[in-house]
């Protein structure tokens, strides 16, 4: 039978929706993981530290910079109209409602969620999931789920950190260096900002992030090929496809939130 477009077409899309289907399937096992005992308290914990605490200082600095280029670009922008004391709403509005989750949730992909993918992976290359099998311990519950769980967790405090540290270097670039009053930065901030429609929405949207990120970075682990090429190809398939994801959940949960 000849290989039309068509066909082609049709393999993709058919490809597709199963990889869909098993990385639902995945996720429904990580879930019945979470509420099925014993509970995995110190693993989660220690995940918890890898995932979260380790991110710290990058999402810190990040934070501030990112601040710092926005009271720049902001004032300059804003000077024109005569409308710079509204610079502390622009860099809050920025930083909550997009850059803040969405930066946040680019910087652990490519520092945590990497690491989670090509530790699983190179598990499954040692045969250590396979020993796990052999010792009547579940893999998904053992290394899977704790990794998932913590990377869903952190997600939304790291993000949290990020806005307050890119609000802290809106402030020196506007208030120290440029010379706006730090009232009129903070008030503006604070009049701007609305708990649902900003700081929940933030909250979502960097909690679906991670959400994400754990199912996406255990799964091209865990079904990673048991070879040191298979390893660094899921890690980086895991990298773009979260990453893909993350800016499509962006899109959709804005336009739902009818921003």
């Amino acid at each position: 039978m000849t290989d039309t477009p068509i066909h082609r077409l049709g393999r993709f899309g058919s490809s597709w929706i199963v990889g869909l289907g098993r990385i639902a399937n995945f996720a429904g096992g990580i879930v019945l993981a979470i509420v099925r005992p014993p509970w995995r308290v110190q693993r989660v914990v220690r995940a918890v530290y890898d995932a979260g605490v380790l991110s710290v200082a990058l999402i810190c600095g990040a934070g501030f910079a990112v601040g710092m280029v926005l009271g720049l670009q902001g004032y300059t922008t804003l000077v024109r109209f005569g409308a710079q004391e509204s610079l502390g709403a622009v860099v809050g509005l920025v930083l909550i409602r997009e850059l803040g989750p969405v930066v946040t949730g680019l910087l652990v992909i490519g520092r945590a969620g990497s690491a989670t993918t090509a530790e699983i992976g190179a598990m499954v290359s040692t045969q250590q999931l396979d020993g796990l099998r052999m010792m009547s311990i579940d893999p998904m519950h053992f290394v899977v789920m704790p990794k998932a769980l913590a990377l869903a967790f952190v997600m939304p405090l790291l993000s949290s950190l990020f806005i307050v540290f890119g609000v802290f270097g809106g402030y020196v670039v506007g208030v120290e260096l440029v010379g706006l009053d730090g009232g009129s930065y903070m008030a503006s901030l604070e009049n701007a900002v609305g708990f649902r429609d900003d700081v929940l929405q933030s909250l979502v949207k960097s909690a679906v992030f991670g959400a994400l990120l754990g199912v996406i970075a255990t799964y091209r682990g865990f079904t990673s090929p048991g070879n040191a090429m298979g390893v660094s190809r899921s890690t980086t398939s895991a990298v773009v496809t979260t990453s893909v994801w993350l800016l499509l959940a962006d899109y959709v949960i804005t336009a739902f939130w009818g921003v």
